[in-house]
């Protein structure tokens, strides 16, 4: 019998309740992944830093985050996921918290990586998901729950260009520290007791060789135009990652109770699923990266080259994050959209299709970014397709996998996402260096379209990828995920 010091299970949350806290919990995480970008000049200025280390305040959120997903998830699924779930938003909560009293860069960066610890509340989410909601509601709320990834990131970018062009940034972490605090609170009051399954001896060689390969591959990735791509360091860094990824594996193969099972991961639909996953965050961050650049040309450049760029909407920053906005919005109802679609369709037909939807986004921006009206209509297309693809990933994996499994499984899923979403800013960013008006640093209309191009490019494959998975199938004896709360029908 389950026990809960903090509700009787007469008085177990309804559905909507729990999704409501898992809600709050993703928003939060991402709310706070790219609210800095647009303060990164105010952070330069006020902590008297190079343009590098302030950037690596974004960097570090997401490499904590890819570290600590798995790990999270894997102790989720081990030790009942509402535990490390409120455990997760606690450490969000220290790090933001912390973040407002930041009194140079190295302790901003070290409360950044604090912070992106909240990242495991994607696979725990997920998790509790497939626990606790009605078998024909799985599909929606794991899609919303994947939704927030966008709609937080680009309320983040609109309310960072307001507090950046009015207030101090401090006021940042402020705002992100409230909606941790929310969400913990709402965590502890809804979301019931997950079963656990038996407890394993703690994997602590595979824990810190997966952390130290990710930690290698995604520096290396992060610093690839700051250093050059054919430079010694990266090249060392990158390849040691790898070897250290693939010792990594080959360790997990011989341990009695692994912390990933590699075979698992080597299952077709999460294998192709994950190698989808790359390309579909890729694209997203492309745009993610160019666009804001786009709208703010020529302003801020001197008269004698702004008049030579015939290109760009000369937007402040706010105004430029207000562009994106549209996009980030129709992410909230598209994520939830692809559960009605994955039901009708199937999941791995939705993910293809949003992919597809993205790659359309992203040629129609190349070819047609004249007006604003344009930019806004076609990234909004591409962030719908971004959501509904992003909504059918876990579902296509969490039916693959044992209950037992789902986390790490998810997180895994996140990880690789990641490291698309590092590679597409990268590519971006070369892109755009490669390609400049003579004489300037401004980047070339050339550069943006190029990048789009390539982007759309990538979710091709990714769709391709995605027509290549099949239909999941769980060992045998897992539990079935309607066995319990699921079993009680909709709320």
């Amino acid at each position: 019998m389950r026990s809960r010091t903090d509700a009787e299970p007469a008085r177990r949350a309804s559905p909507a309740k729990i999704l409501l806290a898992l809600t709050a919990s993703a928003g939060s995480f991402a709310l706070m992944q790219a609210v800095v970008v647009p303060a990164l000049p105010t952070l330069q200025r006020d902590l008297g830093t190079s343009t590098g280390w302030a950037a690596w305040t974004v960097s570090i959120y997401l490499l904590s985050a890819s570290v600590a997903t798995p790990l999270l998830g894997r102790l989720g699924d081990q030790y009942g996921r509402h535990r490390v779930l409120a455990a997760t938003m606690g450490i969000f909560l220290v790090g933001s918290v912390a973040a407002v009293f930041a009194w140079n860069i190295w302790s901003l960066i070290v409360f950044r990586a604090i912070q992106g610890v909240g990242g495991a509340v994607y696979p725990l989410s997920f998790s509790i998901i497939r626990d606790e909601m009605p078998p024909q509601r799985v599909g929606t709320a794991m899609g919303l729950i994947s939704a927030m990834l966008g709609v937080g990131g680009g309320l983040g970018l609109v309310m960072s260009g307001l507090i950046a062009d009015h207030t101090s940034w401090r006021l940042l972490f402020v705002v992100g520290a409230a909606a941790g605090a929310l969400a913990l609170i709402l965590v502890r009051r809804y979301v019931p007791p997950s079963p656990a399954s038996r407890r394993a001896r703690p994997d602590v060689v595979g824990a810190l060789l997966l952390s130290a390969g990710l930690i290698c591959v995604l520096v290396a990735l992060t610093e690839a135009h700051e250093w050059g791509w054919t430079s010694a360091r990266l090249i060392g860094l990158g390849l040691a990652g790898v070897a250290i990824l693939l010792t990594w594996g080959r360790v997990e193969l011989r341990v009695a109770q692994p912390m990933v099972d590699m075979r698992m991961l080597a299952r077709r639909p999460v294998l192709f699923t994950n190698l989808a996953a790359i390309f579909c965050g890729f694209t997203m961050y492309v745009t993610f990266t160019i666009l804001p650049l786009f709208a703010e040309l020529p302003r801020g450049l001197p008269p004698a080259i702004a008049d030579t760029v015939g290109y760009g909407f000369g937007a402040t920053v706010t105004v430029a994050a207000l562009y994106l906005l549209p996009g980030a919005l129709v992410m909230l109802p598209a994520g939830p959209f692809a559960g009605v679609l994955g039901r009708r369709f199937g999941a791995r037909a939705t993910l293809a299709g949003g992919l597809l939807a993205v790659a359309a986004g992203c040629a129609a921006l190349a070819l047609w970014h004249e007006r604003p009206w344009q930019l806004m209509v076609w990234f909004a297309l591409a962030s719908a397709g971004v959501a509904i693809a992003f909504a059918a990933m876990p579902k296509l994996i969490t039916d693959a996998v044992d209950p037992s499994e789902t986390g790490v499984a998810t997180g895994m899923n996140t990880v690789v996402r990641t490291v698309g979403s590092v590679i597409g800013t990268q590519a971006a960013v070369t892109l755009l260096a490669s390609d400049r008006l003579p004489g300037t640093a401004v980047p070339a209309e050339g550069g943006f379209v190029t990048a789009l191009w390539l982007g759309g490019a990538a979710a091709l494959v990714g769709a391709v990828l995605a027509t290549a998975v099949s239909a999941g199938r769980r060992r045998a004896g897992s539990a079935a995920p309607s066995a319990g709360p699921a079993a009680r029908g909709p709320a």
